[in-house]
């Protein structure tokens, strides 16, 4: 089926300076003790034996079958490995990763050379890794990454805390932490190990809590705080240079439906050695599998990059565009697509030379070609707006993506444009500029934009968020002086997306929006001043007669599947909740991913996942988060289950988080513990 036969090593043990082990699994070519290889290094939490194990049969052996050494490593403190998981993004888990990377280099099979791939987690700690500059690092594929922390992570926005997933995501590491590595591998010391990690694995909530603004604990880790220098001497298959941030080379994954996709510009505008993005219209999955497609072949593209970078094979992909995205069609709004209609369109260079900026200036209730006249335009934000906003992130669930936004737009000040003359094509970060006032020291404005078709269907382009009181940056900020006027600037995530002419644009403008953002402590009534002060400034790029001579990407291949027993199917869906008598509005989001039995050696996974986002409109004190869990692991006669609940909740002057794990073997419950602390709002 492929160039070489593989042998998969299903585990190992990669020692570390301070005596911790962490544990791999290997696919190699079957004889590449003979003829070594570059070696392929994917570095993530989520364990190799369930967690990833499926998806990892596919790729991993694929590249292997290509020609290259394919390795899967649990981080310290996450599936059989030693040690402690303390937090995200740590310098331990980067120390770590220079001695793997070290450690495959001397290894027989091994050329001396390898590349980091990564989605998410291993696309941000590829990235870090890179910016430490080993010498055997070569090259970097990075899929759905950030380059700053703070700034576009799961925890901020615009200085706005996430409440959609902050909470969320750390309720889903406390469980993903809390389970036991696998018998088979570590022995008996399986349960002291289990029982070790369950105490000291920290809920990582509370970090990213008592870190409200910018400073080092979100710097750390963030590569645009130095994106690093040119080099002279790069080449395929040189070393690296000194110095410090990212010299070696780097493709940049991202797509318009997952939460991160800005940093694929900001890196291709940023880095200074080579440098390739591909955005499509896909969800927080890899392209060969995401909804919304269109899929494409991504291992053959993973192959062009490593077989140019790492064996010096000129696979002529460096003579492509530097950019590929998937320019959107116009859509009638729904939930979900299974394929977003579009085309690729292709830039040579970022910021695209091909781009200029067209404003749209808001009137009264109006966007308009041309500055109009003031008009001052008060508004008090319900506290339910947002509930129509979809998934922050989404994973190409059934309901993940934002439904009709005319329930929205009713809640908002709204700004629409006369149907256009002519389509109009965006690509890259549109930008609300704002003159506002507020009648409180901390507020908040969101902003929209929206397609509204001949049908009054109004379908969300992109959108943003700005904590006012970081109006002048993240680190040192500034409480509003109520009613004064302040001119302000929201960048909205980047976008491709064509407007078909009859259509109009809309500009929604709220000083809410739960659960994306955490409410302000008091209601806030946003004076917005409509006119030449005012303005919407769209990136267009103008159809090229180069897109449609792109070649088409091939279609997904892969290794074959694991053989899975499914033993119950999973669900996945939201639900809103309004109780007339105490005005409260319910949010509940369910993602249940079934239970699974690996065939090749009866290895059980299942897991549950319930959030409930709670608030009364005209009180946004009222305002909470749960976060339920259950995960299971077992095999035969062992059998474990971790099941966690975590809460949030705020008055006027603090945050206040609860999180409780339950851990049973069998039936019987080994460990419980409650974490609870309060952390100050820090102008949220």
């Amino acid at each position: 089926m492929f160039p070489h036969a593989v042998r998969e090593i299903e585990n190992t043990w990669i020692p570390m300076s301070d005596g911790c082990r962490l544990a791999a699994r290997i696919w190699l070519p079957e004889d590449a003790e003979d003829d070594p290889v570059p070696a392929i290094l994917e570095y993530i939490p989520y364990r190799k034996n369930d967690g990833t194990a499926e998806r990892d049969a596919v790729r991993h052996a694929y590249f292997a079958g290509h020609g290259y050494a394919s390795v899967r490593v649990d981080m310290r403190g996450s599936g059989d490995s030693d040690g402690i998981l303390y937090d995200e993004y740590l310098k331990q888990e980067q120390d770590d990763a220079l001695e793997v990377l070290a450690w495959l280099a001397h290894q027989p099979w091994c050329t001396g050379d390898a590349g980091i791939i990564g989605k998410s987690w291993g696309g941000f700690n590829g990235l870090q890794i890179a910016a430490r500059r080993p010498p055997e690092l070569k090259a970097v594929i990075s899929v759905y990454s950030t380059d700053d922390r703070y700034a576009d992570d799961v925890h901020y926005m615009g200085g706005c805390l996430l409440a959609a997933d902050m909470l969320p995501w750390a309720s889903i590491m406390l469980a993903y932490n809390a389970r036991p590595p696998d018998p088979k591998y570590v022995g008996e010391r399986w349960r002291e190990m289990w029982l070790d990690r369950l105490e000291k694995t920290p809920p990582f909530i509370e970090a990213w809590l008592t870190h409200q603004r910018r400073d080092d604990f979100w710097k750390h880790g963030s590569v645009c705080e130095d994106f690093g220098v040119p080099s002279t001497s790069l080449r395929r298959g040189s070393g690296q240079g000194s110095g410090r941030g990212i010299e070696c080379p780097v493709y940049a994954i991202g797509g318009w439906a997952d939460a991160y996709t800005n940093a694929v510009l900001r890196l291709l505008e940023g880095l200074p050695g080579p440098r390739k993005g591909l955005i499509g219209p896909w969800s927080h999955q890899y392209p060969d599998v995401a909804d919304p497609g269109p899929e494409i072949g991504f291992l053959q593209e993973c192959l062009r990059w490593w077989d140019y970078w790492l064996k010096g094979i000129d696979t002529g992909i460096m003579d492509e565009p530097m950019l590929r995205a998937w320019m959107e069609d116009s859509v009638e709004p729904a939930p979900y697509h299974e394929v977003w209609p579009g085309r690729w369109a292709a830039e040579s260079a970022w910021p695209s030379p091909n781009s200029q900026l067209a404003s749209l200036w808001l009137a009264d209730g109006r966007l308009s070609e041309t500055p109009p006249s003031e008009t001052q335009i008060e508004y008090r934000g319900p506290q339910h707006h947002g509930l129509d906003a979809g998934a922050w992130c989404s994973y190409g669930n059934p309901a993940d993506l934002p439904p009709d936004q005319r329930d929205e737009d009713g809640l908002s000040l709204t700004f629409t444009s006369d149907p256009l003359d002519e389509p109009l094509e965006i690509l890259g970060f549109p930008e609300a500029e704002l003159t506002v006032a507020a009648d409180r020291p901390n507020a908040l404005v969101a902003v929209r934009l929206c397609d509204v078709s001949t049908t009054g269907a109004s379908t969300l382009i992109t959108r943003g968020l700005l904590n006012l009181t970081h109006r002048d940056g993240h680190e040192d900020l500034d409480p509003l002086e109520p009613g004064e006027r302040y001119t302000v600037t929201v960048r909205l995530n980047a976008i491709a997306y064509s407007v078909p002419a009859g259509h109009r644009l809309r500009v929604a403008v709220s000083p809410t929006y739960w659960p994306y953002a955490w409410p302000s402590p008091e209601p806030v009534t946003l004076t917005v001043f409509a006119g030449a002060e005012s303005r919407l400034q769209l990136p267009v790029r103008p159809p090229r007669p180069e897109d449609d001579e792109l070649p088409a990407f091939e279609p997904p291949e892969g290794a074959p599947p694991l053989d899975v027993e499914v033993l119950r199917t999973g669900q996945s869906n939201r639900f809103k909740h309004y109780d007339v008598a105490n005005g409260s509005y319910t949010l509940t989001v369910v993602n249940d991913s079934g239970r699974r039995r690996i065939v090749r050696d009866g290895l059980e996974h299942a897991g549950t996942v319930t959030d409930i986002y709670t608030i009364v409109e005209g009180d946004p004190l009222s305002a909470e988060v749960r976060c339920e869990r259950t995960v299971h692991v077992g095999r035969g006669d062992w059998h474990t289950r971790v099941e966690t609940v975590s809460t949030m909740t705020s008055d006027a002057e603090s945050f206040h988080v609860t999180n409780l794990v339950d851990a049973y073997e069998g039936n019987t419950r080994v460990f419980t513990k409650t974490w609870t602390f309060t952390v100050p709002r820090d102008h949220v």
